[in-house]
């Protein structure tokens, strides 16, 4: 399995059914693919709901589950386990969906290519209508570029319609909301773990920087898991911070184990009693009463 056949396939399939083709399904299934290949091509995995419609910007959950349920009567997405609603993940598995004949696309697109090239040899070069236009550069990388007059003077005449007063209000309220988002989450945080972490820079730093890749709800269920996991160790339980929690050379680990406790959450949660038992009865052997009572 990888993306070059399961994109090869999807369009091959695409190009025989425009009538149930629609732009979400290609948004939701090449998501998908995205997820799976960061996950390091698991044979089956977690696809958290929230993620995925901020991912491709579907913003009901009805119309994601639809796309989603369609994908799967399409045979290119595998259904392994249902989410129980929009806050938990869906267990699914890539299909190796070979159904579709890509003779079809290959002669259509080979056909288009002719006619477009008969076509450019009888143009005048007097027409200022929208072209695709091919070029190569000195390393022979084809590079395509769209010419559209009309566009290109619309795209111009907008980069004059705000003022710099419109254009440092709108820098503003969006450095406003992403302050709001972090202090949201550090305030999660201090709630979940029990802590107080105050809302100043170098708390919040690190989480502004996951939330410029990551959605709220991803931050959100790092601090229940991580919490789950380190609250009642005593020698883990300071590395509730942000600092270490949202450090990107740990984040992406966190991440991963997210999806692993979806997909099997009682087995985590047996290891973590199991160590949190040994934790407390490796500290008892180094409790001395004398040194207590001389407190």
């Amino acid at each position: 399995m990888n993306v070059y056949n399961l994109s090869r396939n999807f369009w091959n399939w695409a190009f025989e059914n425009p009538d149930k083709i629609k732009p979400n399904h290609s948004a939701l299934y090449f998501f998908a693919i995205e997820h799976c290949n960061r996950l390091g091509w698991k044979e089956k995995f977690g696809f958290p709901t929230s993620m995925a419609m901020e991912a491709i910007g579907i913003k009901s959950y009805n119309t994601f589950i639809t796309t989603l349920k369609e994908l799967v009567d399409f045979g290119f997405i595998i259904m392994i386990e249902k989410s129980k609603n929009q806050y938990s993940a869906n267990i699914i598995a890539l299909s190796e969906f070979n159904k579709a004949d890509d003779k079809a696309l290959d002669e259509a697109l080979i056909k288009h290519t002719t006619k477009q090239s008969e076509s450019t040899v009888q143009s005048t070069g007097e027409s200022i209508d929208s072209i695709d236009k091919q070029t190569y550069n000195t390393t022979n990388l084809q590079t395509y570029q769209s010419t559209n007059l009309q566009d290109s003077a619309e795209a111009s005449s907008n980069d004059f319609d705000k003022n710099p007063e419109e254009k440092e209000k709108e820098k503003s309220c969006a450095k406003k909301e992403k302050d709001n988002s972090a202090g949201e989450i550090l305030n999660f945080l201090n709630e979940t773990a029990d802590k107080n972490f105050q809302h100043i820079e170098s708390n919040l730093k690190f989480i502004k920087a996951r939330l410029k890749e990551h959605p709220p709800e991803v931050l959100k269920q790092i601090i229940q898991l991580k919490t789950f996991e380190w609250k009642d160790d005593f020698k883990m339980n300071d590395y509730l911070r942000p600092e270490t929690l949202f450090n990107p050379t740990k984040f992406q680990t966190y991440l991963q184990k997210v999806e692993e406790v979806k997909q099997n959450p009682q087995k985590f949660k047996n290891y973590v009693e199991q160590r949190n038992s040994e934790n407390r009865k490796s500290a008892s052997k180094h409790y001395d009463p004398l040194d207590a009572m001389s407190d």
